[in-house]
């Protein structure tokens, strides 16, 4: 029997993405967290799963909810919702 994804605990994240939106570094993301760059390296790898206080942390960094940033399921692609394509 395989496991499901809310069974291994994965979670997915749009860090790297938001990090880009800004132009921030790893290392200005983990210094405005206090939190080490090979910590921000492995969330957005999805090597390490975020406390929920460093997740209330990073979504009030970026002014958003925490589930606009991490989901137990991997995120649809930016451009489907943007550019969505159907009924050609």
């Amino acid at each position: 029997m395989q496991q499901s994804e809310a069974t291994t605990g994965q979670m997915y994240n749009r860090i790297p993405v938001l990090r880009a939106e800004r132009s921030m570094s790893r290392q200005d993301l983990a210094k405005a967290l206090d939190v080490s760059y090979q910590t921000i390296g492995y969330l957005e790898r999805g090597d390490f799963n975020p406390s929920l206080d460093l997740a209330f942390r990073i979504s009030e960094f970026f002014q958003l909810p925490v589930e606009a940033i991490f989901s137990r399921k991997p995120f649809k692609p930016m451009s489907n919702a943007l550019y969505p394509t159907g009924g050609e």
